[in-house]
Order: C-alpha cells, then sequence, then structure tokens
C-alpha cells in the first residue's frame, strides 16, 4: 500500500511539472476595430533566446511564417486598403521575407497551414515592401500591434515593421 501510495504521488508530481510547462511560442492574437472593419491576427510567440533576427531565427531573404507553429493569419472583416493596396475581406496566411533594408508582407489564401512548408507564391493575394525601423523598446518575443488609427507593427528585438490598414 505504501509502494502504491508514493508511486502515485510521483506521478501526480510528474505531471504537475509537465502540466504548468508553457510553451516555447505560445499562441497570442491582437484585434482592433479600424474605422468599422474588425482586423485580427492570430500567431504564435517565438522568443529571441539570443539569437539574430535575419541569422538564426527568420532569416532573412526566406518566405518565414512570421512566428512560430502555424502560419499566422491575417484576417479584415471589410474590404481594406493595406499600404494603399487592396485587399478583400477574408482570411489570409500572414507571411514574410525579412531583410536587413526591406521586408515583403505577403497576403497569402492558403492560411491553414504549418509554419511555410506548403507555402506557394501562387496563392499570394497580395505582396508589399515596407522599411524596417528602429523599436521604441526591445520584446525578447515577437508580437504585434494594432492601434485604433489603423497602423500595425511586427514588434521583435529592436526592430519594428509597420504598414497601415485604411
Amino acid at each position: 500500500m505504501k509502494k502504491l501510495l508514493f508511486l502515485s504521488s510521483m506521478l501526480l508530481g510528474v505531471l504537475g511539472v509537465f502540466a504548468q510547462e508553457k510553451p516555447a511560442s505560445p499562441p497570442a492574437n491582437v484585434s482592433e476595430t479600424v474605422g468599422g472593419t474588425v482586423v485580427t491576427i492570430n500567431y504564435s510567440q517565438p522568443a529571441l533566446k539570443g539569437r539574430t533576427i535575419g541569422n538564426e531565427v527568420a532569416p532573412f531573404d526566406q518566405v518565414w511564417r512570421t512566428g512560430a507553429n502555424e502560419a499566422t493569419t491575417f484576417e479584415v472583416s471589410k474590404d481594406v486598403k493595406v499600404n494603399g493596396k487592396a485587399l478583400a475581406a477574408g482570411k489570409y496566411g500572414f507571411f514574410t521575407i525579412p531583410g536587413k533594408a526591406e521586408w515583403v508582407l505577403i497576403f497569402n489564401k492558403t492560411w491553414k497551414q504549418w509554419g511555410a512548408y506548403e507555402y506557394k507564391d501562387a496563392d499570394d493575394v497580395l505582396r508589399l515592401k515596407v522599411k524596417p525601423v528602429k523599436a521604441a523598446t526591445a520584446s525578447e518575443r515577437m508580437t504585434f500591434v494594432i492601434g485604433k488609427d489603423g497602423k500595425v507593427q511586427l514588434l521583435w528585438g529592436d526592430v519594428a515593421v509597420p504598414f497601415e490598414v485604411k
């Protein structure tokens, strides 16, 4: 009986440790109503963990899922303009091609996929080039921010990748 009680308590202790473990790249979402349009971004937040953007993580000049785990999604409830270019209401896979001087933002009609392994540029609905800027404050975890004015930023490390939804 003592042996059974001991094994039971050990098993519960081990399960408790695993249950409290946080995912390496936790899920996150941000949503804002911009001029009557709901803009929502669902993503997972990778951490830098001492790695460098463009090198060990989010390699420059390669399509990236813009987060971790499943591809990031970008959804708008009405037709919008992103940096002045038309984007129809709907849900999109949001990919990027990071670069030192510019990032390419990609809105792709295939939003339900793991990572960018099945990404096809033939499914791109919109591509935009934007200039990254130095972030006001560094962030360990990749984060999206949407302002009520439609200004969106991808923030990670000391990098901010801004674009505008109207």
